[in-house]
């Protein structure tokens, strides 16, 4: 092989953690900045919230009926949660191994998707906590409107004077399910239409996790919707970010190698 050719070579080998394109970059960029927008102006520009929840409560017996139903509660609010937890744990798991007994077989593509995933599942629902820890808002089953005592106030509104603060927003026990938004690094960059209907699967399910919440009274749609932003967010930054670990790795290689 001519010495002009190993450069070639090195860089091809180099090339999965290449996992999206700039064109894909710019296209999740503008929609992320898009649905962020538009779930902002659902909450402080409509009333989906509170309609939706009326829908829910039950004015005539003054609750939530599904709040302590075994489907919403038992299952989805315990069962699921443990099970979700336990994929999670395992996921960071592998990848500490990996990160202590590094596989020489495992390909530097696939080592580059396990973390991805490990990432997620324990920085998704971490920020959704601490950002549900720092929020004002009430959950809907604590507000006057619904039997409780709170005011109902919308995003970046300020509370009251007097009243303390909600913790509920966005939706915490959602984000146990949104962290598998990450598997969709598993299709990437080969199969992109598989991955975007892993993608759209990952936040159906964790949708219908946090739609169970919503039942319950415990959470407004918006404060699903951003459970589900901050997902999807978290998961495009790690993948920019292992992407640029990687080229640099790739760089370093390449500078090693004659030209």
């Amino acid at each position: 092989m001519p010495a002009s050719a190993v450069p070639e070579a090195a860089r091809a080998r180099s090339a999965p953690h290449q996992l999206l394109s700039k064109a894909a970059i710019r296209r999740i960029a503008a929609g992320l900045a898009a649905c962020a927008w538009l779930i902002y102006w659902l909450g402080a520009c409509t009333d989906v919230d509170l309609r939706l929840a009326d829908a829910m409560f039950d004015a005539r017996l003054g609750l939530f009926p599904w709040r302590d139903a075994w489907l919403a509660d038992t299952f989805n609010h315990r069962i699921l949660k443990a099970i979700l937890t336990v994929a999670a744990a395992s996921g960071v798991t592998a990848a500490l191994a990996d990160a202590i007994w590094p596989r020489a077989h495992l390909a530097a593509v696939h080592r580059l998707r396990l973390r991805i995933v490990a990432l997620s599942a324990a920085l998704v629902p971490l920020a959704t906590s601490l950002l549900k820890a720092h929020s004002i808002a009430h959950c809907p089953w604590d507000l006057a409107r619904y039997g409780g005592a709170e005011p109902y106030v919308r995003i970046f509104e300020a509370l009251p004077l007097g009243t303390v603060a909600g913790h509920c927003l966005p939706a915490g026990h959602a984000s146990s399910a949104l962290w598998l938004v990450s598997l969709v690094v598993c299709w990437l960059p080969g199969a992109p239409r598989r991955a975007l209907l892993a993608a759209a699967l990952a936040l159906a399910g964790g949708f219908a996790v946090g739609w169970m919440q919503q039942l319950r009274g415990a959470h407004f749609l918006t404060h699903t919707l951003w459970s589900m932003w901050i997902a999807c967010a978290i998961v495009f930054a790690l993948v920019l970010l292992g992407q640029r670990s990687g080229k640099r790795q790739a760089d370093a290689i390449l500078d090693g190698v004659p030209g």
